[in-house]
């Protein structure tokens, strides 16, 4: 029965059928086979039972508090409070545009509102600079990875709904990986502003830095407000995701004046959308959840797994390897619904932490995101500068061999 999901679901994934379409069919003609069409009634059942959870609210709202806020004045004054400070340092745009990313991943939530956000501030100044562009829109797409990393995160979410894991401290797990891919990446922009002469900053100026301090303090004290609170107890991740949405619709308001309730119904409007993907998605994977676990598939993949080596590190690395490619081919939240069931139980037989883990599954799956084909954050990067995707990916590489290199020290390094 494992044979008959896995091929049916792949074949669909090939011939492009949409995934949500591909994982709930698969599941349909699994269960229509393997227990009769009399039993379909229980793929809408398990549909809705999937979406049937507190949690999963943070999800939307999340991603409009990330869109509300990429899209206005907010993430341009961050970029401007960042540079007023590091922009004097040779290539110091460069690492301003991975602590722009680094700072907006607090806020966001999602991978490619941060590229999006820091991108659409940064991108034309690079340029104007001296900066490469191809270089610079590689970038500001690998500090776009850092953005379901840092918390709050989106993927995050969804790997605890399903892993039945705390979100908050799955965030507050998501902390030192982040600071790490970020100097990771800050480490490599210094070498090559160095290498390809970037030029310097304007001189240091105590008043620029203190009069950007003032005009981003209210986008500064938003991640202050949605993490404070979380990790306070004051309110669930739930409760936080609404409490960001509210405040950056006032903040774009009432004290940016940067936002019209025309253009609150496009960033609603668009922001619905990418929730839709998100939640149809999740949606199938219930029946789909079902299957696996059924006809004990997770426990049959683990068996064999195991039956190759008992050595931990080994298996260990397999996985990393899986996440990877599957990161390359798969969108990073449906990567996280589909394989997250089928590797608990062996990351439960490994008597490996479900919280390390999940970190470690968040970050592998991340790198997909400039890893083409299925790199959204190349997309994001290339509609912002009008370059070919082919050349954007060239010039990730050092990025994503540094980001590779971070992701198997948080593999073996638990401690990490």
């Amino acid at each position: 029965m494992g044979t008959i999901l896995f091929t049916v679901f792949i074949a669909l994934l090939v011939i492009g059928v949409p995934v949500a379409f591909s994982i709930g069919s698969a599941a349909a003609i699994t269960i229509a086979y393997g227990l009769g069409t009399n039993r379909l009634m229980m793929i809408i059942q398990r549909m809705f039972e999937s979406c049937n959870s507190f949690s999963l609210i943070a999800v939307p709202f999340f991603i409009l508090a990330g869109d509300l806020l990429s899209k206005g004045k907010i993430s341009r004054l961050l970029v401007e409070f960042c540079e007023s400070v590091l922009g004097v340092i040779r290539g110091g745009l460069s690492i301003v545009s991975v602590l722009a990313g680094m700072f907006f991943a607090a806020i966001s939530g999602s991978g490619a509102a941060t590229t999006a956000a820091v991108g659409g501030a940064l991108i034309g100044e690079l340029k104007a600079r001296g900066y490469r562009e191809d270089a610079s829109a590689a970038l500001i797409a690998a500090a776009g990875t850092i953005g379901v990393v840092i918390p709050p995160s989106v993927p995050m979410v969804l790997y605890s709904v399903i892993a039945e894991v705390s979100v908050s401290s799955l965030f507050k797990a998501g902390f030192i990986p982040g600071f790490i891919m970020g100097s990771m990446l800050i480490v490599i922009a210094i070498y090559q502003g160095y290498k390809l002469g970037y030029p310097k900053g304007s001189g240091f100026s105590f008043v620029r830095v203190l009069k950007s301090f003032l005009y981003a303090i209210p986008g500064i004290l938003m991640p202050v407000i949605i993490l404070g609170g979380i990790f306070s107890g004051i309110f669930t991740p739930s409760e936080a995701a609404a409490i960001a949405v509210v405040y950056a619709v006032f903040v774009s308001m009432f004290v940016y004046r940067d936002l019209t309730l025309e253009g609150l119904f496009e960033i609603m409007l668009g922001s619905a959308r990418t929730s839709a993907v998100i939640m149809i998605i999740i949606a199938a994977s219930g029946p789909f959840g079902w299957c696996l676990a059924n006809w004990r598939i997770p426990e049959t993949i683990s068996s064999a797994i195991l039956s190759v080596s008992t050595n931990k590190y080994v298996i260990m690395l397999l996985i990393s390897i899986i996440i990877l490619i599957a990161g390359v081919f798969m969108e990073t939240s449906s990567a996280i619904i589909l394989l997250t069931p089928v590797f608990l139980p062996l990351i439960k037989a490994l008597g490996v932490s479900t919280l390390h883990f999940g970190v470690l599954f968040v970050v592998g799956i991340a790198i997909g995101m400039i890893t083409p084909p299925v790199a959204i954050n190349l997309f994001v990067a290339s509609g912002i500068t009008g370059l070919s995707l082919e050349k954007i990916s060239r010039a990730v590489v050092p990025y994503l061999i540094g980001l590779i290199i971070v992701f198997l020290g948080i593999v073996f390094v638990p401690l990490l």
